[in-house]
């Protein structure tokens, strides 16, 4: 079946079309898909239906919409993909959160690369999620959608990449949730699928730590009465507030650190007016990648007297901010998805019964190194040394555990969130490896693409 047409040395992808080679079918481009609001939000994002679809807990779903988005074409070989993998909060829209990393000589250069981005399962923004219309009920799957997996995320995004008509992938990258995901695509995929991976500030399983924290952030979300078990009108004034913005603010502790609060606020008194965040028009460059879906039109307001200090001010900013571009029975499921990651997941279950393979917690080096055994060698491990909620010693441990990677921490006061405020640093580490690992893309590079030079501002280990 011919996909699309060569031109030159450039892949063009037709649109719209279906696969229709085996099951299940994709159904790329899909026009006038029912949307909900926070989808509506996200721009120039593409949906694609998979008429059937089986989770991991073994529920089979029909018609299961896909939101995705890309960048530049794929080659003639069809194999210069480069895969990015969004965060707990995040979309598909990568040059919303990660846009000082995109462009030309770039980390993520859509000149060289045929960017892909899906969102996962459970996002409000666009992909199959408690918000999406149970066929049986007529209404929205809302707290009876059924559990996903990081595995049934990689699943359903293989479809839809097969659907385009890529033959592999060059790399894929990710951070926090995202990580994890990129840790997940060479083990669900064929041996050699995936020939680069650069997991970042994640771990190889969800520990008791990260687990706690998003226990925290539900019963905060369950405390509040609006939520109504999940049964609440699932918009922006109908949401939970109370609880999910709690749930939020609990969550930046997470992401930042001591010493970033501390050097920013301190004891600072709480302005005598607060910002009020409005939806843009158009993405702005976030702060972090808690902005994904970007606000720039702010308004100011006479603030509550009872906020004494500036850190109650900012978290409360933030929370009113998350109310307007996030639904809490997603909140809810995408923490359960990262509390279930462990990589030896049915990777250990589908072999025989070996020592190696013998449940144990935490999971052992020997057990992660055997699930690691078939992974592209050479991975970049990348940790911030200030993170509190994936800490540098899980890092370690995933470079240890991977075939021969290259393990960076970066030089960060900002914590969690480093890897998405160091743009600079980071964008100089991820082209050098690139750079290292698929010379052929960069053949031909200009001078100026070449500029950069050492990685600043990290510690480097092999």
């Amino acid at each position: 079946m011919i996909l699309g047409e060569e031109m030159g040395n450039q892949y063009v992808l037709p649109r719209p079309h279906e696969i229709m080679d085996g099951t299940p079918t994709v159904s790329l481009d899909v026009e006038n898909y029912p949307s909900n609001y926070y989808a509506s939000i996200v721009h120039s994002q593409r949906i694609a239906l998979v008429s059937s679809f089986t989770f991991e807990s073994g529920v089979t779903l029909e018609s299961v919409p896909v939101a995705y988005s890309t960048w530049g074409t794929l080659n003639a070989q069809r194999d210069n993909v480069l895969v990015v993998c969004h965060a707990l909060t995040g979309s598909s829209d990568v040059f919303d959160w990660w846009r000082p990393l995109m462009g030309p000589g770039k980390a993520l250069d859509y000149s060289r690369y045929f960017i892909f981005c899906g969102n996962v399962l459970g996002s409000p923004y666009g992909s199959a999620s408690p918000l999406s219309i149970n066929p049986a009920t007529g209404r929205p799957y809302g707290p009876e959608f059924p559990e996903t997996t990081v595995r049934d995320d990689v699943q359903i995004h293989k479809l839809v990449l097969d659907a385009i008509g890529a033959r592999s992938v060059a790399a894929v990258i990710g951070g926090s949730m995202g990580g994890m995901t990129t840790l997940e695509w060479p083990l669900c995929t064929r041996e050699g699928y995936i020939r680069n991976i650069i997991p970042i500030t994640t771990s190889a399983y969800q520990g008791a730590w990260g687990i706690s924290w998003g226990e925290t952030q539900r019963q905060a979300v369950y405390s509040d009465s609006a939520f109504k078990k999940g049964w609440y009108d699932a918009t922006p004034k109908g949401q939970p507030q109370k609880g999910l913005g709690t749930a939020r603010m609990i969550a930046m502790l997470t992401y930042r650190s001591h010493g970033s609060f501390e050097a920013r606020f301190s004891r600072k008194p709480a302005p005598k007016t607060k910002k009020i965040a409005k939806p843009a028009a158009l993405p702005t460059p976030p702060q972090s990648h808690r902005g994904s879906i970007s606000f720039e039109n702010e308004v100011q307001e006479k603030a509550n007297p009872s906020v004494k200090f500036s850190a109650q001010s900012y978290l409360q900013y933030q929370a009113d901010k998350f109310l307007n571009r996030f639904d809490a029975n997603c909140y809810v499921h995408l923490t359960q998805k990262m509390d279930s990651h462990d990589v030896r997941g049915s990777h250990l279950s589908r072999l025989d019964s070996t020592s190696v393979c013998a449940s144990s917690y935490p999971p052992t080096e020997d057990q992660l190194r055997y699930v690691f055994k078939n992974i592209p060698p050479q991975a970049l491990v990348v940790s911030v040394e200030t993170d509190v909620l994936f800490r540098p010693e899980q890092q370690v441990e995933l470079a240890d555990c991977l075939p021969g990677a290259k393990y960076v921490a970066l030089s960060s006061p900002d914590g969690h969130d480093g890897f998405l405020l160091e743009f600079e640093t980071l964008n100089k580490m991820v082209v050098q490896h690139l750079k290292e690992r698929c010379p052929h893309m960069y053949a031909g590079m200009t001078e100026a693409a070449e500029e950069g030079g050492l990685w600043g501002g990290v510690f480097l280990y092999f």
